[in-house]
């Protein structure tokens, strides 16, 4: 299985450079909020484009471990690189922009907790994705984040392995940081119904 590792798959799947090119686009852009307290227009759009570029780079990785061409230890350690760049802490831009980023790395802890939650089998196959929502959201209310965080990471894993992320159990979920990272697993659910093309990349290093 981990015999064509190595060389052969020795590319960055996502690098620093990509995500400060994001990061420059966003300080182009002067981004502020309207009126509706909602990202608008072209300039709202780059942060779900750099979210979907996080996601997408995921996905490729838990792709090429389920065709057996690196094994999930070094698939976890890829989405964990993944994880540092786009987690790290980022100068100040604007107001408006600082919160849109914190915003976008907030949800994006769900989805890189729902890859390795996937990539090490740590969920139950059965569960109820409505019931893992409700039990995460009395986690938080309970001030249990590391439980939610948990369960989150495994409704993730399950939109992953191809249930689908109800949208009963998504109503009137109160903003918080559940709230947050299942829009990070929402995303994930939103690739993967998109283009496929991450499941055939083959050679497409990025020079």
């Amino acid at each position: 299985m981990a015999g064509t590792e190595g060389d052969a798959f020795h590319h960055d799947f996502y690098t620093a450079e990509r995500w400060n090119n994001w990061v420059n686009q966003v300080k182009e852009s002067d981004f502020k909020f309207e009126e509706s307290d909602e990202p608008q227009g072209k300039e709202g759009a780059i942060f779900v484009n750099m979210e979907d570029d996080i996601i997408l780079a995921c996905l490729k990785i838990i792709a090429k471990c389920e065709k057996g061409q690196v094994n999930p230890e070094t698939a976890m350690q890829y989405i964990g690189d993944i994880r540092d760049i786009a987690l790290a802490e980022i100068d100040p831009i604007s107001d408006d922009a600082d919160m849109m980023i914190l915003s976008l790395q907030t949800s994006l802890m769900g989805s890189f907790a729902a890859c390795e939650a996937y990539l090490s089998g740590n969920y139950d196959e059965n569960a109820d994705v409505g019931d893992l929502v409700k039990v995460a959201l009395e986690s938080e209310a309970s001030e249990d984040i590391e439980i939610a965080l948990g369960t989150v990471a495994e409704i993730g894993a399950l939109v992953i392995s191809g249930k689908e992320l109800p949208d009963k159990a998504m109503e009137d979920i109160p903003f918080g940081l559940v709230a947050e990272w299942l829009d990070g697993i929402d995303s994930i659910a939103a690739a993967m119904v998109g283009s496929d093309s991450y499941k055939n990349d083959e050679e497409d290093d990025e020079s």
